[in-house]
């Protein structure tokens, strides 16, 4: 039996189906129910960027070590499309198991010696059992389930009961995808050995984990932080999050005695427009955002200049994806790195947060609110298609009523009683940030809003040292926000090396793990995930604690290591990058490969 072959709780199941065909709930039973056999898993989507009809691929990993990144490996194969037949079949690890709709005769050159076929006539199972056209293309992807809950021995008892919490209100439906299920269970136990050497075993129960996707998780993060306004133009793959932020403003922010809604939520005519909105609103007081890609991005950018310079606090949600224009729109990337960091024209610099998975896009969205109020700036969160469109295991998001929004330093009409004058750039207190007061709530505090031409009190100038004043406080801003973002995380291997990895955002799984396989090896590094832009004093001293340090990032051009050597320039030569730009997740493999290929574990230990 080949090591393939005997995989209990740790292998990756691929389904390929055409888009349209209502496979994603099916494909979503199959995860949930192995997550609440307490099964570590994540699931990916692959889908087409137009038309239904096109080819899509949904995979689910197993790990019984807790792994969320990306596997480079196929254990069993569903086929499901006959356009994509032959890649699908390729796709199939030596010792792994593909399972067709066998309903119609397949080609003998399609098969493979080094793998296991099972035919399944499913569509003929469905026609038999089902009367309506519709009904039995929905219900040959549950009977597909039906099939691999035999074969990898998932618990049935817990896919009846996600059936009847997933169609609560309607039992006829419950009634219908049980049958379908059960079609498939019992075929296959009555044709295959079952269940086959990979397969699902029940261990612990996930308590304290859910499964959340990274828009979902952001959208309820921007609600739980106090925003009211969202204003955007939908693109791929940000949509969601306006999605889930509209769902939980109806759910949580709406007057419980007039049923009022106490928020607005603005489809904008372009991304330029929806930036505008923004800035108004939080110029006005109100928390506001907007959630884009990297196109969107580029659109906003005078926008985007304009608030730094004008100090308007904003939050934009950049979920990245390949680039640019229509691109490849459902493939990720860590792309707008260096767009985001200086968006705009002129002298900026913007704080960024990179979160790593579903859990941080829900923390650091409340995150970007706090700094961008308290540093009265744009900031940045920049998740990718990875995180914002796939489903994650992570731990369950707290929320605490205790929370109250660091709003900064806004002046009420209290305080500016006590003031002679209020003047709104004059740096006070010496970190670079000055004091603001929102529109129409005192006459003593209003103030012309411009952008690069004024003074530090406000007034319009062309005077080049009166300008140069002020961008000259705003590099003292940037000081105080190194202090203030989110520190790096830093893991030690397990003994003394020289030996660093840096890496950020959705990358972080791959790395995990791979360092465990580079520990085998013999290789030892020493781990530091950035969390934001501009660094902390702990990436300093880690680039300095380091003879080399592999840079693992999404892009071709490295813009990571860019950034860092912009900071750091005397440390150059010791960066070495590790690029992955091909649109699918980075995995451990791709990481392990390139380290060793340039790391002697003797000199490295």
């Amino acid at each position: 039996m080949s090591e393939t072959q005997s995989r209990i709780n740790d292998f990756v199941l691929k389904i390929a189906t055409v888009n349209g065909t209502g496979s994603a709930s099916a494909n979503g039973l199959l995860m949930k129910a192995m997550f609440r056999m307490g099964i570590p898993v994540t699931g990916k989507n692959l889908f087409p960027s137009n038309i239904q009809g096109l080819p899509t691929w949904y995979e689910i990993r197993a790990s019984h070590d807790g792994y969320m990144s990306y596997l480079n490996r196929v254990d069993v194969m569903v086929a499901m499309n006959a356009q994509t037949y032959q890649k699908d079949l390729d796709e199939v690890s030596p010792g792994g198991f593909l399972i067709y709709d066998s309903t119609w005769p397949r080609e003998r050159t399609l098969a493979r010696d080094d793998i296991t076929v099972l035919g399944v006539p499913l569509a003929k199972i469905c026609n038999e059992n089902f009367s309506l056209a519709r009904i039995r293309v929905l219900m040959k992807n549950v009977a597909y389930v039906g099939v691999l809950v035999a074969l990898l021995d998932i618990d049935l008892d817990i896919m009846r009961t996600l059936l009847e919490e997933t169609f609560a209100s309607k039992p006829k439906l419950v009634e219908s995808n049980l049958k379908a299920i059960m079609l498939g269970y019992e075929y296959a136990a009555n044709n295959f050995t079952c269940p086959l050497p990979v397969r699902a075993e029940r261990m612990g129960d996930n308590s304290g984990n859910i499964l959340i996707n990274g828009n979902e998780a952001a959208g309820l993060g921007c609600v739980y932080a106090g925003a009211t306004v969202g204003a955007w133009y939908p693109i791929t793959p940000s949509t969601g999050v306006m999605d889930a932020f509209t769902k939980y403003c109806h759910m949580f922010r709406t007057d419980p005695e007039t049923g009022d809604n106490l928020f607005c939520i603005i489809q904008a005519e372009d991304e330029l427009a929806a930036a505008g909105m923004v800035l108004g609103a939080n110029w006005v007081g109100a928390r506001g955002f907007t959630p884009t890609s990297g196109p969107g991005i580029s659109l906003m950018s005078e926008f985007i200049g304009f608030a730094y310079y004008a100090e308007i606090p904003s939050v934009f949600i950049d979920v990245q994806r390949v680039g640019p224009s229509t691109g490849m729109p459902t493939r990720t990337q860590q792309c707008d790195v260096m767009l985001c960091a200086y968006a705009s024209h002129g002298d900026t610099r913007h704080p960024i947060l990179f979160p790593a998975n579903p859990h941080e896009c829900f923390t650091m969205a409340v995150t970007a609110f706090d700094l961008a109020e308290r540093l009265q700036t744009p900031v940045f969160m920049l998740s990718d298609l990875d995180i914002g469109m796939n489903d994650w295991m992570v731990p369950e998001l707290t929320w605490d009523d205790n929370y109250r929004p660091d709003r900064g330093k806004v002046l009420g009409p209290k305080d500016l009683a006590k003031m002679d004058r209020f003047v709104r750039y004059l740096d006070v207190d010496g970190d670079g940030i000055t004091y603001r007061t929102l529109p129409g709530e005192d006459p003593k505090g209003a103030y012309f809003v411009r952008g690069s031409g004024h003074n530090r009190y406000g007034a319009y100038t062309e005077d080049s040292d009166a300008y140069q004043d002020v961008i000259d406080r705003l590099l003292v801003k940037w000081e105080t926000a190194k202090t203030v973002v989110p520190d790096a995380v830093i893991s030690k291997a397990n003994q003394p090396t020289r030996l660093g990895i840096i890496a950020y955002g959705s990358s972080d799984g791959a790395v995990i793990e791979a360092r465990d396989r580079l520990e085998e090896q013999g290789i030892h590094a020493n781990y530091l995930r950035i969390r934001a832009f501009p660094f902390t004093r702990e990436v300093m001293d880690f680039l300095h604690d380091h003879d080399t340090v592999f840079v693992v990032e999404q892009n071709r051009d490295a813009q990571m290591k860019s950034l860092l050597m912009l900071e750091y320039n005397h440390i150059a030569d010791r960066l070495v990058s590790i690029l992955h730009y091909n649109g699918m997740p980075i995995s451990s493999e791709y990481v392990v490969r390139d380290v060793s290929k340039q790391v002697n574990p003797e000199a490295a230990a």
